[in-house]
């Protein structure tokens, strides 16, 4: 006796995804238009048209664990040439939002830090917990003198805060990649192993840095070089931030001007401004090809834009005795907690998620 799978549509889930995506999932006809000007789609079992009739009969399960929403880099092809406007695209955009809402734990944080109702509070709490360290430590009172930030700003104590905090993150964010690799190989189980898991690992990595597959788009090219330089210069100021925490405890600091560390860090702020700049210029200007920006991707790129401006008149304050200059320093601070604590619940968690994908794709084989 064959057995046969019994559709279970999700309702809610459409008319949610419907509403986030701004896509008449309904109006899709299957013509297979988007699978076939898409460059990144494997020639076998190629996507996005078999995720495009998922999502009209609401298979949620089926598409949260679908490692082909993350090969997808949105360059907007298969919106462009749809010939019913349904914006697949977009369709994928947020399937992978609600991906982090679905797998990330705890669970009530991404949900909570998703809304655009709880601002107030996403920035509320990382400035009690500052304000109230340095409160305890040093006082409220902003010393005279030279500007010396940590006159006012308890280093060691702020820094083995976050540096907790940071480990608690990563401690959650394991087992989210647990649970979404569990959901990778039931719905798209390996049928034969091609690669080990540390050559898989290590050509994910590859294709992270290179970046080559953003430069197959036809309609969005822009976005390998915006991309490219956001992505090193966001590395580049973690590791400079990593330096000047263990530069307070074993070297000097702060750092000169023409110490090799600043000098990187700065080329990397400029980097980063450079491709933030471009990726919200476009996102203004052309949204029919840019795609359906959503609050989510807003709060990702204007926070971290935010952090590298007091990030530059932080260095500038302190060379040239600003009177605000501890005020900069504190909004900086609060904007690093924003952007790294929150990293894997905000926009920024993509790089982690397709990341984890590549590397199981790679392992099945799916190229």
């Amino acid at each position: 006796m064959e057995i046969v799978d019994i559709i279970k549509p999700d309702i809610d889930f459409i008319e949610k995804l419907s509403k986030d995506s701004g896509a008449p999932l309904k109006q899709c006809m299957q013509c297979g238009t988007c699978s076939v000007v898409c460059k990144l789609s494997p020639e076998d079992n190629p996507f996005p048209r078999k995720e495009m009739i998922w999502a009209g009969w609401g298979l949620k399960e089926k598409l949260l664990g679908d490692p082909d929403i993350w090969l997808c880099h949105q360059c907007g092809d298969c919106t462009t040439y749809c010939p019913r406007g349904v914006k697949p695209g977009d369709v994928f955009s947020s399937l992978r939002f609600m991906s982090y809402l679905h797998y990330s734990k705890p669970k009530f944080l991404a949900a909570f830090l998703s809304k655009i109702q709880n601002l107030p509070f996403i920035i509320l709490i990382p400035t009690i917990i500052i304000l109230g360290i340095i409160y305890f430590v040093t006082g409220l009172e902003i010393p005279p003198g030279e500007i010396i930030y940590s006159k006012f700003f308890p280093h060691k104590q702020l820094n083995i805060s976050f540096s907790i905090l940071v480990l608690l993150t990563i401690f959650g964010m394991m087992f989210s990649i647990r649970n979404f690799l569990k959901d990778l190989k039931k719905n798209m189980p390996p049928k034969k192993i091609k690669n080990t898991v540390l050559k898989s690992f290590f050509e994910a990595f590859k294709e992270i840095l290179s970046h080559r597959k953003f430069n197959k788009c036809d309609n969005n090219n822009y976005r390998y070089s915006a991309h490219l330089m956001v992505f090193y210069g966001f590395i580049t100021l973690l590791f400079v931030t990593f330096f000047a925490i263990i530069s307070v405890i074993f070297f000097q600091y702060p750092l000169t001007f023409f110490n090799p560390i600043k000098i990187a860090g700065n080329l990397a702020a400029v980097s980063l401004l450079i491709g933030l700049s471009t990726m919200i210029f476009k996102r203004l200007t052309n949204i029919e090809l840019s795609g359906n920006s959503t609050y989510f991707d807003w709060i990702f790129l204007i926070s971290l834009y935010l952090l590298v401006i007091t990030g530059v008149l932080v260095e500038i304050a302190r060379f040239d005795s600003w009177k605000f200059a501890y005020h900069i320093y504190f909004v900086h601070l609060v904007l690093v907690w924003v952007v790294i604590v929150y990293l894997p619940y905000t926009k920024f968690g993509h790089m982690i998620y397709r990341f984890t994908a590549l590397t199981y794709c790679k392992f099945i084989g799916r190229e």
